[in-house]
């Protein structure tokens, strides 16, 4: 807002509202940090790293035990912290920059004790702490709210979150608060799928006012576009589709930072046979491989994803050939089955001497991207950063088909240039020499 505004604000408030002002969170917190209306048995709070959720989980706790003056009873007077470990209870839960202490006014602040693993408040509430990689600490206890952080990265998240919701029976709603950064795990999943959990989300930059500019601007460049970027800065779950030829973990090991020289580069186009907005994109996808000593010890990489949507078969054709001039291509491979010699002859307005190679598929698609999965399976390919959207339509490509939207159109060409790169002269390579006599 205007410095004016602010300033006849704060002129206008007295001296004990000053004071009072850094501990009202409803005045300060994000969206995502604050706890949704109506009835629900769990809040999660899902966020990038350093988007505020634990400021978001300490600040709840607050609200569900603190009265309307210090000694005034709250909704809450018994409350489970669960962390990994006890030590991250302690170290980001409880004495954290925004742990429970540090966002706590000093005549509410709870009363630290060690050696009993709890916080006491002024007004007799109770903060009990607990570890995920002791389930059975939750057998006995009772409680009537509870904070959970980091439960995706929990090592025994299934039986520690099952123990806690047998000790949640206090009061006449018993609630807890789950902050996370998100990952694919099935306790996670479980619980986003209840109609009893409502959820929030956030990426990094939701907080950015409280964030390093360095810090965002470095992750940012190393991580954007990428599966990891996708969960640790956007806080959006990236699952894998059951039984898709890459699974999120394959596809993570398959990043690289950097390339090495190689010995091919090719361009693949799987073209659009339509334009305009609702039609299919032009998959055009770069790949280079190293291909010296025998075919196990071949290597593609996938260098980018230059597809293009909404434009004609012109407007692709110069997309797939500006893209083989930036990377310095031998080769533009590009799919006949839908264009067959149209597809040709339009690269050829463009550029009349392009090195040009028209493959017809004679299998269906999951036939052709069986051998290709396999590759990545032996890490013989890899990606650089910044494949997102292709990664995301791989990740779809299952034993029964593509399970996404429309046309796998990045995949399609991606088979291509890899079986080109990889495959076919792998293919070539152990084919039985016949002795002319």
């Amino acid at each position: 807002m205007p410095k004016e505004v602010w300033e006849t604000f704060l002129n206008e408030l007295s001296e004990q509202e000053i004071c009072a002002l850094p501990y009202l969170f409803d005045f300060w917190a994000l969206p995502h940090q604050r706890a949704p209306e109506g009835k629900w048995r769990s809040w999660l709070v899902l966020g990038g790293r350093g988007a505020g959720k634990t400021r978001a989980g300490a600040e709840w706790v607050r609200s569900q035990v603190e009265g309307a003056r210090p000694a005034d009873k709250g909704k809450a007077s018994r409350i489970a912290l669960l962390g990994e470990t006890y030590d991250q209870v302690r170290e980001v839960m409880v004495m954290g920059d925004s742990g429970i202490l540090a966002c706590s006014p000093p005549d509410r602040r709870p009363e630290w004790r060690a050696s009993e693993r709890k916080l006491v408040w002024p007004n007799g509430a109770e903060a009990q702490f607990f570890s995920a990689h002791d389930p059975d600490g939750l057998r006995g206890p009772q409680f009537d709210a509870a904070w959970a952080d980091e439960l995706a990265k929990w090592k025994k998240a299934q039986a520690t979150w099952d123990m806690l919701q047998f000790a949640l029976r206090l009061g006449s709603d018993p609630r807890v608060c789950v902050t996370t950064t998100p990952r694919n795990v099935p306790v996670l999943k479980d619980l986003m799928a209840l109609k009893s959990t409502v959820t929030t989300q956030a990426a990094t930059e939701a907080n950015q006012a409280n964030l390093a500019k360095s810090f965002l601007a470095e992750v940012r460049e190393r991580y954007a576009g990428t599966r990891l970027g996708r969960q640790e800065l956007d806080g959006v779950l990236v699952a894998d589709t059951e039984g898709a030829w890459w699974t999120g973990e394959m596809l993570d090991r398959a990043r690289c930072l950097s390339v090495p020289p190689l010995d091919r580069v090719v361009v693949a186009v799987d073209p659009a046979v339509s334009s305009g907005s609702k039609a299919d994109a032009c998959g055009i996808i770069v790949a280079g491989a190293q291909v010296q000593g025998p075919p196990e010890d071949w290597r593609a990489y996938i260098l980018a994803d230059c597809t293009i949507k909404g434009v004609g078969p012109v407007g692709w054709a110069c997309a797939a050939i500006a893209a083989m001039d930036a990377h310095g291509a031998e080769k533009l491979i590009a799919e006949v089955n839908q264009g067959g010699q149209l597809v040709e002859e339009v690269i050829r307005q463009v550029d009349p001497l392009v090195p040009y190679k028209g493959v017809h598929a004679t299998r269906g698609k999951v036939v052709r991207a069986e051998p290709v999965a396999a590759l990545y399976e032996q890490g013989r390919v890899r990606h650089v950063e910044g494949l997102s959207e292709l990664e995301e339509q791989m990740g779809l490509m299952t034993s029964r088909g593509y399970e996404g939207e429309g046309s796998p159109d990045r995949v399609d060409a991606l088979v291509w240039a890899v079986h080109e790169l990889l495959i076919a002269p792998a293919n070539q390579y152990r084919r039985p020499r016949v002795r002319i006599l």
